[in-house]
Parts: structure tokens; sequence; C-alpha cells
């Protein structure tokens, strides 16, 4: 494989992964997962996993559309392993749904706070939703990479 076509393997993959990030989260997460996915114990999980699920279904609809419309080679291997990254860095953050300011953060907002950005969490009401995004952002290149990675 030519790096020309792995690049452009990379940014399909990518620019598929991101557009389906923003459909999932915001057209296809239903309001009851949105308000209790962040929840303590095992309503919270469950009510995660259940949008998780919608969303790593939307991103694999994605992928296989990508592949249909180029005529790009997937290694669905690889595509599934990218599909998990994102999936299990998804749910990892989204278990802190409206808990990005409390006072004793746990998760990745323990993790925002840590690193130096407590006081703007407090301070900026959107600065949880773009810690957030920011973070699923990054990881979806990462999954870009790795769904990337491989072909037939």
């Amino acid at each position: 494989m030519t790096n020309s076509s792995k690049a452009a393997r990379f940014a399909a993959m990518y620019a598929a992964l991101t557009a389906s990030h923003e459909v999932a989260d915001h057209w296809v997460q239903i309001d009851a997962h949105a308000t209790t996915k962040g929840g303590l114990g095992l309503d919270g999980a469950l009510s995660c996993a259940k949008h998780v699920a919608t969303y790593t279904a939307t991103q694999a609809l994605a992928l296989a559309v990508v592949q249909r419309a180029t005529g790009m080679r997937l290694s669905w291997k690889r595509a599934a392993l990218g599909l998990a990254v994102s999936a299990a860095t998804h749910y990892i953050a989204d278990r802190q749904g409206g808990h990005w300011r409390d006072e004793q953060p746990r998760g990745v907002a323990r993790l925002a706070a840590s690193t130096g950005h407590a006081g703007w969490l407090q301070r900026d009401p959107n600065a949880g939703y773009l810690m957030d995004q920011a973070w699923h952002k990054g990881w979806i290149a990462i999954a870009a990479a790795v769904a990337s990675g491989g072909g037939r």
C-alpha cells in the first residue's frame, strides 16, 4: 500500500468516525440516556452502555457506507478494533455526564481537574461539554488510525 493510499484510508476513516460521532451523540442518543448515563450505580452504567451500543452501530454503519461509496477495502478486523477503541473511550468519558463540575470529580473529569482545568470547569458551564468532545475527537483519531491500518 502506498503512503498516499494509507493517508486516504486514514482520512476517510477519520471523517466517517467523526461525522458519525456527531450524529450518534446528538441525533441518535435519546434523552433518557443523555440524562442518566452519568448516574452512579448499575442504572447509570446500563444507560451509558445502551448509548454506546447505538453510538458504535452508527459508526459501524458509517464505515460500511465509506467502503461502499469509495470502493476502499477495509479490514473488518481492524475496523472492529478501531470501533472498540472508540466505544470504550466513549463509555469512559460519558460516565461523567453531568459530573464535570463536581467538587470531588471522578474518572475523566478528575483527570481534567488534575491537569489544571478545575477552575475552567467550575467557571464555564460549557467547559465540561468541550472537554468531553475534545476527549472523544482525540480518541476518534486514534480509532481511525487503528481502523485504517490494514486492508486486504
